[in-house]
Formats: C-alpha cells, structure tokens, sequence
C-alpha cells in the first residue's frame, strides 16, 4: 500500500502573516512525527512566504489552481512555472469548488493535470459527486469520468506522480463526512479503475485521499480503510492544533 499524505487546503483565508504564523505553529505541533507526508496549500499570495518558513523541515508546499499556459494574456491567473518558481511540489486541481462554482469542466481539469505533469508538479486530481447525483445512485459513474477525463493522456509512468483525492461535494464544508464504509467503497472503485487503466503495481501505490470534513475525531476510522491513504482537510486545516491532531491520528 502506498504512503499517507495529509494536506492542508487553505482555501481562500489568511493573510500573509497569517500564513506563516500558522504554518509555524504547524511545524513546531507535528515536529517528529513519521509515517506521514504533511502538505500545506496556501493562497497564491502567501505561497513564497510560506516556503521560506518551511526551509528545513518535512512540510511540503502545494497550491490551491493553476492556468494550465506557461504565460499569457490570461489576466489574474497563475501559471506551472510561477508556481514552481515559488517552491510548489504540488498543485490541487478540479476541486468542486473550481467545477461547482467556477464551471470548470473535465476538459480543463485535463488540460491542467496534462501541464502539471510537463513541469514536474504533482496534481492532486478532486473527483467527487453532489448529493442529487448520490441519491440518484450515480456516484460511481460521476466519479469514473471525472478520473478517465483527468487522466486522459497520462501514463503509466507518469502516474507516481499522481494523488486522487476523493470529495463527496455534499460533505465538503457541510459538516457532513462519508462513513468510512461509503468513502472506502469509492476509493475501492476508483483503485480498480486505476488497474484496469494501468495495472495493478501501480494502482496499489496511488495514493487516494478522502476529503470533506475531516476533524482529528474521524480521521483514524477513514484511515483505517484499506484504500483510503490520505486526506485533504479543509477546515480543519486552518487550526494548527486540529490539523496536527489529524497528522498524529492518521498514522
């Protein structure tokens, strides 16, 4: 099975002191803890910052988008060299709340995770359904195309570099979390998918984080899940003690 990897997304809060007060407190809360990656995923504007008070310990960077263009006309974006040039490893991309509220499509998503990959950024690919789509029994058709349209184009060599976060969209800021049953049937399917896209070596490597309302009282049942390897926190991450707490549980 493949590592653990915990993310903190952001999202659109803090400032850039902010930032690095909070990823300090982060760093000096989850010190010599092992057996974990930890990642934080700021707002554009504190990413540099943030790296510089990362130097020398186990947090990795990450951000929230990206254009998938190296540069152009494309006023307010964010391209895969500027974010490499700040330090980012990875970069969260289809999150719901970029295909909910911003319209992206699967195609874009694609686009973005086909860049990523061209410059040594790692994509951390959401899939997710709503809960109409749930109810209506379509959650595992939504959540196959999604991962079929990201992954168009990639190979299997390419797919280490790859996460697959799993966000139910009705769990996300809602206070609701998949049980860990629901949540691992999911991740189940979609580690299948991956072995008859690719094979199975490289599906039982990918990590797959579940993501929507994770808090430091859920996360070992998730994690307990043979094919749940991960989270993507949320809101949870923007509180030093509740994401260290979730760091410490997790493993």
């Amino acid at each position: 099975m493949s590592r653990i990897v915990i993310a903190g997304n952001w999202k659109m809060f803090n400032t850039v002191d902010e930032s690095t007060a909070l990823v300090n407190e982060i760093s000096e809360s989850t010190r010599g803890i092992t057996g974990v990656e930890i990642m934080v995923c700021p707002p554009f504007t504190s990413l540099l910052p943030v790296k510089q008070a990362t130097e020398g310990t186990n947090i990795l960077l990450g951000a929230q988008n990206m254009h998938h263009e190296e540069n152009g006309a494309f006023t307010g974006a964010i391209s895969p060299l500027m974010l490499r040039g700040v330090g980012c490893t990875h970069v969260i991309l289809g999150h719901s709340e970029r295909r909910w509220v911003f319209n992206e499509t699967d195609e874009e998503v694609n686009l973005k995770v086909r860049s990523a990959l061209d410059h040594q950024l790692s994509p951390i690919v959401c899939v997710g359904e709503r809960l109409d789509q749930r109810e209506t029994g379509a959650t595992f058709a939504v959540v196959e195309l999604q991962v079929r349209s990201a992954l168009k184009g990639v190979v299997t060599a390419e797919l280490e570099h790859v996460i697959i976060a799993y966000e139910p969209v009705w769990a996300i800021g809602t206070g609701l979390t998949a049980t860990p049953e629901q949540a691992g049937e999911v991740h189940t399917r979609i580690r299948r998918l991956i072995a008859g896209m690719y094979n199975d070596e490289i599906a039982s490597e990918l990590v797959i984080q579940y993501g929507g309302s994770v808090k430091p009282d859920n996360v070992a049942g998730l994690m307990a899940v043979e094919d749940i390897n991960g989270a993507l926190v949320g809101g949870a991450s923007l509180d030093a003690a509740s994401f260290a707490g979730i760091i410490k549980n997790s493993v």
